[in-house]
């Protein structure tokens, strides 16, 4: 029996489609597993081609599973023999063009969902979420006049007005302007939790989904390798694939120490009791650009390859004296020349490492 909490349950599900030559079949999605709660936002994070929309669609009921279940407060929608329709799974759906109707108003795309009400209530309730995602003074508009987030927001509010069990949102941000999509996905984070809304988003940025989800997924393959919290999935990344995919990081070669150490080219750095037992054994630590201090004083030097300007402050990537390559944040007032040399310094509080 599954929990009452949780609304969404997808249980080991595949999706196959037919090789164009008609030999055999491409997997889509192979296996997955997630769960999601009742208020929870959700995020399947991966690459183009691992099968992340592919879930969208066959949460809506637009994919039909060769294998596994998917259930909605805890009814069977989708399985090998059942299929329910799209237009009695309560799914909401935000496209990644936003898919507003140009020759309506924002007040009737908002209740285009909601023909089967009376007019004068479906206005009403049209009006009433474009005040949650304060866009009120804008119902009289064309999408064309809006901005880009303001149209998504618009979006948000069409797919919520028919109070959906869920919404699904497909790229919602990938149409919009690097510098608007942190903070459009604070926007909609804090519109969602503020409404009691359950969401799943699909996107290839992880600081979208950091911004926005409570639980992340990375996905590869059709599968999703890790479910997690954006913290676990950054500081205790399941295998090397999840710990290269979150944060900008590089594996370097590591040998376990007697005291729960571990001795790689930058120093000593502390592991635990748990590899009491493995003195000597040699292993890979992951070192990410938040692990490196720029250090005028210290005698360890890297030399400066490639920098990146931020703003606040510079991604350097460094090569050490092995030849290995590093990166390192570096605040901006600290504008080191390529091939320049500068002091660094370990900083690592939480080391994430794996068998060689």
């Amino acid at each position: 029996m599954n929990s009452p909490h949780i609304l969404l349950w997808i249980k080991q599900a595949e999706i196959n489609y037919p090789k164009q030559d008609g030999n055999g079949f491409i997997s889509a999605v192979k296996g997955l597993d997630l769960d999601l709660a009742q208020g929870e936002i959700g995020c399947l994070l991966g690459s183009s081609g691992c099968g992340k929309s592919t879930v969208l669609r066959a949460i809506c009921g637009f994919e039909r599973l060769q294998a596994g279940e998917i259930l909605l407060r805890n009814t069977v929608v989708s399985s090998p023999t059942i299929h329910i329709p799209p237009s009695q799974r309560r799914v909401g759906m935000v496209f990644q063009d936003f898919a507003l109707f140009p020759h309506l108003t924002v007040l009737e795309n908002v209740a285009f969902g909601l023909q089967n009400l009376p007019s004068k209530q479906r206005t009403t309730l049209a009006l009433e979420w474009l005040s949650r995602v304060t866009l009120s003074d804008k119902a009289n508009a064309y999408p064309h006049e809006l901005s880009g987030g303001q149209q998504q927001r618009v979006a948000l509010a069409r797919a919520m007005a028919p109070e959906p069990d869920l919404i699904l949102l497909d790229e919602p941000f990938s149409s919009l302007d690097i510098d608007l999509r942190e903070r459009l996905a604070s926007e909609m984070r804090d519109i969602l939790k503020n409404n009691h809304i359950t969401a799943l988003l699909v996107t290839h940025d992880q600081f979208e989904a950091f911004a926005i989800a409570d639980k992340v997924g990375v996905m590869a393959e059709g599968k999703i390798i890790q479910w997690d919290l954006p913290y676990d999935l950054y500081h205790k990344p399941i295998n090397p694939y999840v710990a290269d995919f979150i944060g900008r990081g590089v594996f370097v070669k590591g040998t376990i120490l007697e005291g729960g150490k571990v001795s790689i080219e930058l120093g000593d750095l502390a592991l635990g009791k748990d590899h009491a037992h493995e003195v000597g054994k040699q292993i890979n630590v992951l070192l990410r650009a938040d692990d490196i201090s720029h250090d005028d004083d210290s005698p360890m030097q890297a030399e400066v390859l490639r920098k990146v300007f931020r703003g606040a402050d510079f991604l350097y990537t460094l090569k050490l004296a092995s030849g290995t390559e590093i990166f390192a944040f570096v605040p901006s007032h600290h504008d080191h020349a390529i091939g320049e040399k500068i002091g660094i310094h370990l900083v690592a509080d939480h080391v994430v490492t794996f068998s060689d």
